[in-house]
């Protein structure tokens, strides 16, 4: 290819997909098509790929996570399945973990794509960015898209409630490519992505049952660090009935002021502040505990976002109905073909399997690793492994070899930046409060003397390259101030350090009070920790027992991680059969160009013998109410041999009210398409709002189902079980609203001869 004029390089797509046109596969394209983007990147960007970025391309085309080590340039190596599969013309999908990086890579590697003749889509924007329909189709329109999992997944949501196929802007899925997969494929899907709406009426029960929690002592609850969970005792429901003045905090009038305190437990139990959230600007903005960035626009549901609001005493924000949901695992799936990059996914391969079907394919460095992994330093109280910490950071520092010091939260992180200042070391703080200078002060965290105080940097996209003379010196020094929740986390952090052949060095610090010992550890460590926390001197820990314990108290913190997320994958599962079905229905009405006034006319024939059956001993006053309810506000008896008790007498006047109103409003349109436009959106609505009802019902739902499981009962079951009867319940309460929709709606047409349609 390298022989090729600029023009006849850039021909090859054309050529490349004449010769799909004519039956060619993707597969029988590959060698060529990769030659192609090599010969381009090497051109445009003046990069030209490593060997091993083509294995890694391969696999990523092949549907495989790749797992490539930090440096080895995935980027440059995601531009060689995208290509190839963006000459599809169905679409290929980089997903990246933040705004910046899919911005970013959409701005360097889209001049090769464009370069070649293929169209290129970013599907971030700006919070005040007002996006029209067409821009939005213009990105899933295009050959290669940058996009986030987060945007993704909302889009998709969007996309499945509009009203019509003009405001529809996603195509089906064809391709898609995760960066960081482990990280959201894995970490981040344990929370499903809600859009919310339709705002609940503000309950004035927060502060109370709030304020009743911070009476209750230590016998009046029970909590369960390591299951996360917490609950009043009997004691503990016997004070609230005297402290709220009633009989039974159990019984069913008390329900939702029992659901308050509930969630006021939870909120003090179970989020604790710098480690799941921060407030900033009067608000409480969660956090990401595995990179501390703020999760912008995203709440925890079913009102434990307004306890917490409650506990921290800032403005509470409204509850809001769920109006859709996705998990990353159901989305994700329904891409015909899935591929991803990561730099430690091989240690998750078989949740990756089994949830993805995505085999791991471990892509050599180009230059053998130079970094030196030293084994952790164990010691006995967090003060000593303080000291310790800090006392080897001075000892580094002196030398001028940069040093990255890495955080589990951002309280810890706020802790060593202290205790910096006070030996006089100047530092950089990358923390979810400033992540604004990310960017710069990652590029300069490999400078000679400097040192950085972090959170967990997996997934922030930048790598930290050495300044002039720090190789000599050692290159970069990691310093892990714990061990995270996961092996994986530990490695990415160490593979900050010798990118690309460059030397550099690992270290992890850890006490027996840390967080994952406290929480997973052994018995005999907190039997050990009790009895010499007072005699300990500073005394590093060198038996392999401690290191054992740390590195079995991980596993079964990852053992809980993966378990967590198979709970989500099983009570998504309903959710996910549910919303397909409920999905295709509403593109089957957006779509289809045929009349539905058949099946208006049905739906009323069958609720109105659902009504006539059941309320056999109905009378004229509860007829009445029923029309008035449900057909017309202005109902008036016509007939004189009307008889209540006729089943057939009810039937035609039912019939008669519903023929003469949709007579009349059809005469105010007076047009067939618009007419077929009105009962169309009358049965869109009400879908609509049946099913952001179900989608609530099911979030609150499997709230209360997990406290079951206390009383030996088996939640997942109840969960499917009373999710099904709902399902059911759903398919009348659409009929119902459908027949107010038709019938109480109002039609008016403007003197200019436009129509404007309101619902009830």
């Amino acid at each position: 290819m390298e022989k090729l004029s600029d023009l006849e390089l850039q021909n090859q797509t054309i050529l490349f997909r004449q010769r799909l046109d004519d039956g060619e596969t993707l597969d029988d394209l590959l060698p060529e098509a990769f030659a192609t983007i090599r010969e381009a990147n090497k051109r445009v960007l003046g990069m030209f790929a490593y060997d091993v970025q083509i294995l890694g391309g391969i696999a990523l085309h092949q549907g495989n996570i790749a797992e490539m080590k930090t440096g080895e340039g995935k980027t440059l190596t995601a531009t060689f399945p995208l290509y190839l599969n963006g000459l599809s013309s169905k679409g290929a999908i980089l997903v990246t973990t933040n705004d910046y990086l899919a911005k970013r890579d959409a701005e360097e590697m889209g001049q090769v794509f464009k370069w070649l003749g293929l169209t290129v889509g970013v599907g971030v924007f700006e919070d005040d960015e007002d996006v029209d329909t067409e821009t939005r189709k213009a990105v899933y329109d295009a050959d290669v898209t940058y996009t986030t999992s987060t945007a993704l997944g909302f889009d998709y949501l969007t996309d499945n409630l509009v009203a019509s196929k003009n405001e529809k802007f996603m195509r089906d899925f064809n391709y898609v490519i995760v960066d960081e997969a482990d990280e959201v494929l894995l970490d981040s899907a344990q929370t499903p992505l809600i859009i919310s709406g339709s705002p609940r009426v503000q309950s004035n029960l927060y502060d109370i049952s709030d304020q009743f929690v911070q009476t209750l002592s230590e016998e009046e609850y029970y909590y369960d660090e390591e299951d996360k969970v917490v609950y009043l005792t009997s004691k503990g429901s016997r004070y609230a009935d005297e402290y709220f003045d009633i009989d039974d905090l159990y019984s069913n009038k008390n329900f939702e002021l029992n659901r308050h305190i509930n969630l006021a437990l939870r909120a003090h139990n179970l989020y604790k502040k710098n480690k799941d959230y921060v407030v900033e600007d009067d608000e409480v903005k969660l956090l990401d505990i595995r990179t501390g960035r703020i999760l912008e626009g995203t709440r925890l549901q079913s009102g434990i976002h307004q306890a917490i609001e409650t506990k921290e005493k800032v403005k509470k924000t409204k509850e809001s109905r769920a109006m859709g949901s996705v998990t990353y695992q159901s989305l994700f799936n329904m891409f015909p073909k899935i591929a991803g990059m990561s730099g430690t996914a091989k240690i998750a391969e078989d949740e990756l399997i089994s949830t993805y079907k995505l085999p791991v394919i471990v892509i050599p460095t180009n230059t053998p690793v130079q970094r030196i992994d030293f084994p952790d330093k164990v010691y006995t109280t967090l003060p000593e492994k303080l000291q310790a910490t800090i006392d080897t950071v001075k000892e580094i520092h002196k030398t001028g070899q940069p040093i990255l010091l890495v955080s589990g939260t951002v309280d810890i992180s706020e802790i060593y930046s202290k205790l910096l200042l006070q030996e006089g070391i100047a530092h950089s703080v990358l923390t979810a409060k400033n992540v604004a200078k990310e960017a710069l002060i990652i590029k300069e965290a490999g400078q000679l003397g400097a040192v950085t105080v972090a959170t967990p940097l997996a997934g922030r996209g930048t790598d930290i390259k050495l300044g002039k003379g720090v190789k000599e010196l050692g290159g970069l020094a990691v310093i892990g101030t714990e061990r995270m929740p996961n092996s994986r986390v530990d490695w990415q952090l160490r593979g900050r350090a010798g990118r690309q052949g460059d030397p550099g060095m690992s270290l992890f610090f850890v006490s027996l009070e840390d967080e994952i010992l406290i929480n997973h550890g052994p018995k005999w460590v907190r039997r050990y920790f009790k009895n010499h926390k007072d005699k300990s001197q500073g005394k590093l820990l060198t038996q392999k027992r401690f290191r054992r314990a740390v590195a079995q108290a991980q596993e079964k913190s990852e053992d809980a991680a993966v378990s967590a997320r198979n709970f989500t994958i099983q009570y998504d599962e309903s959710l996910r059969v549910q919303r397909k079905k409920i999905y295709a229905l509403r593109d089957s009405l957006i779509f289809d160009e045929e009349s539905v006034k058949d099946e208006i006319d049905a739906i009323f024939k069958e609720m109105i013998k659902y009504y006539i059956a059941h309320h056999p001993k109905r009378t004229l006053q509860s007829l009445r109410r029923y029309i008035l309810d449900n057909y017309s506000y202005k109902f008036q008896y016509y007939s004189q041999d009307f008889d209540i008790r006729s089943d057939h007498s009810v039937y035609r006047l039912l019939w008669h009210l519903y023929r003469n109103e949709t007579i009349r409003k059809e005469e105010i349109i007076d047009n067939p398409e618009k007419i077929s436009e009105f009962y169309r959106v009358s049965i869109l609505k009400a879908i609509d709002e049946c099913w952001i009802e179900q989608v609530d019902h099911l979030q609150q739902l499997k709230s209360v189902v997990s406290t079951r499981q206390i009383a030996q009962r088996n939640g997942m079951f109840e969960y499917y079980e009373e999710s099904l009867l709902s399902y059911d319940r759903l398919g009348e309460e659409v009929k119902k609203k459908i027949i107010r929709n038709v019938m109480l709606s109002s039609v008016d047409k403007t003197p200019d001869g436009k129509h404007s349609i309101y619902f009830v």
